[in-house]
């Protein structure tokens, strides 16, 4: 069943659009749909798979994605589905998918795209749009693609990753300093790994790494091409197999403590709370991940000289890429490469423009330059969930 908000609720900025509820009748898993803004009758966000996912965390996330959307200039709002396994889904992972395309079916035919997040795979997603009859290709104003949606997200894996290392790249651009800089990453799923290689590539030293089992320490450096090798589509890494030399530590959150230059947070939400912003060693903390800091932590970061990256203006390679295809904006008909290269320029520019903005307007003493960002491109919300068809 859904249910549409009544105007003075849409008026009200703290609650979504639309909060839907999907019927899976034919698996072991409940699902919702959050539609927090529609622009132009567009909305976009990812689907979350973990146990513990609630409608009201997916309120938060859609409310973000229509934040990362409005700042990279996109003409389209934000919405975030979600599904809770329950303790049979895992057998039956396919199943469960197709059950969510039939459910999210109107909505993705009435303009809701909903794409990969946390505990889904680009495999995932397809069975999902095969399920709805949903090809994002044959959208009208979407731009023409050359290969198939799948092939060119098998191309465009790292995209994510891509753009938090622009955004680290950026503001040690704009601090002055050299490489190599010590980097600590929290989280070593497709984010962080794609974080890792990106600033390797550029000379930086990647001096820990945390997965859920704990963190992996060397401060000469960690082999990041070798540790890839050694870690499993979960992101958690084989203890058993790294080089002698690496330090491991136990779990908990022993990743605060280790000597770095740079912090990204590129996992759990609230990652950093008000309690642990006295144990930070970083001067740039960079949220990788949706909602790494606490909004407290944000701020008492800030106030004790931090540069801190807000997951809003960092956190939205992906996003951006695929909103760039969906809104039409990217060009039609180009050979992969020249399409990947594209959207690379794209998400490159406007992230490290927008970086550049926050820490401006940190520096003037504004103690939320996000808020003053969104007010400067004035995000539109629709005031109705009609165009949905549901």
């Amino acid at each position: 069943m859904s249910r549409t908000l009544s105007p003075q609720e849409v008026a009200d900025t703290n609650r979504p659009l639309l909060s839907t509820t999907l019927t899976m009748p034919g698996c072991d898993a409940r699902g919702w749909v959050v539609v927090d803004s529609l622009v132009d009758g567009l909305a976009m966000g990812g689907t979350r798979m973990t146990p513990a996912v609630t409608e009201r965390e997916l309120a938060h996330l859609a409310r973000a994605m229509t934040h990362k959307l409005a700042l990279v200039g996109l003409p389209i709002g934000g919405a975030k589905a979600g599904i809770a396994p329950g303790p049979g889904a895992a057998v039956e992972r396919h199943t469960v998918m197709r059950e969510f395309g039939r459910a999210a079916a109107p909505l993705l035919h009435g303009g809701v795209y909903l794409g990969c997040d946390q505990g889904t795979t680009y495999a995932d997603r397809q069975l999902a749009f095969e399920a709805a009859g949903y090809d994002v290709a044959a959208r009208p104003g979407a731009t023409r693609l050359t290969v198939g949606w799948g092939e060119l997200w098998d191309h465009m894996a790292d995209i994510t990753g891509f753009g938090v290392a622009v955004a680290v790249l950026g503001a040690l651009r704009a601090s002055g300093a050299k490489a190599p800089q010590r980097i600590v990453i929290q989280g070593f799923g497709t984010v962080g790994r794609a974080v890792a290689h990106h600033l390797a590539a550029h000379g930086h030293r990647v001096v820990a790494v945390a997965d859920v089992q704990g963190t992996i320490e060397d401060q000469r450096g960690l082999p990041v091409a070798a540790l890839t090798a050694l870690t499993g589509s979960d992101g958690t890494i084989d203890r058993a197999r790294l080089p002698a030399a690496v330090r491991v530590h136990g779990s908990g959150r022993a990743w605060l403590h280790i000597d770095a230059d740079v912090l990204v947070l590129a996992a759990s939400a609230s990652a950093v709370d008000e309690a642990a912003v006295p144990e930070v060693r970083a001067g740039t903390v960079v949220e990788g991940g949706n909602m790494s800091c606490t909004g407290p932590a944000r701020r008492l970061l800030r106030e004790s000289g931090r540069t801190v990256l807000p997951d809003v203006v960092v956190n939205v390679g992906g996003a951006a890429a695929t909103g760039c295809v969906l809104a039409g904006l990217a060009p039609s008909d180009l050979p992969l490469p020249q399409l990947s290269a594209w959207l690379r320029e794209w998400v490159s520019t406007r992230i490290t423009r927008n970086c550049e903005l926050v820490q401006e307007l940190s520096a003037s003493g504004s103690t939320d330059p996000v808020m003053h960002l969104l007010a400067a491109h004035g995000a539109r919300r629709s005031p109705t969930a009609g165009a949905l068809g549901v």
